[in-house]
Order: structure tokens, then sequence, then C-alpha cells
């Protein structure tokens, strides 16, 4: 298969309880910002969104599959994967 057509590969993962439709490729940090979600609240309940995009801020951590504190950054969608922000 050639890169081009990877990359046009869609497929639904659920965010937030709702399905979103994301192309092959696409880190669950752009998944969370095109669906509109945020990343996380801060203790102090300030939005957070991701920063750095390498795995070091921490800034995207979200639940994957009931997995608490994932970095969303480093981590590709998969079908049928679970995602939640809130």
């Amino acid at each position: 298969m050639h890169h081009e057509q990877v990359m046009d590969t869609c497929f639904s993962i659920t965010m937030n309880g709702k399905s979103l439709q994301v192309r092959a490729g696409t880190t669950v940090a752009v998944a969370i910002v095109q669906s509109g979600s945020l990343s996380r609240h801060s203790v102090l309940g300030e939005p957070r969104q991701p920063l750095c995009g390498m795995g070091i801020c921490y800034e995207c951590r979200a639940q994957i599959d009931d997995l608490l504190h994932q970095k969303t950054c480093q981590i590709l969608c998969r079908p049928g994967m679970k995602v939640a922000t809130e």
C-alpha cells in the first residue's frame, strides 16, 4: 500500500462518548483538537491543550481505552479507540 493510500484511510474512534472519523496516522492529540474538546483541566480548573507535541510537557494527557494520563501526542488513533477528556 502506498503512503497516499494509507493517509486516505478513515475510521471511527469514540471521543467523549461520540463517534469521530479520523484519518490513519492521526495522533490522539490532533483528534482531540479536531473534535473541539480540551485535553484536560489543570488542578486549578484551567483548560489544557497540547503544547510541545513531543511528550515532554504532559499537557496533552487524556484517558485512552481506560488507561489514565496517556500522552496523546505520542499515540496514533486506532479503529474503535475510546478517548475520554471530560
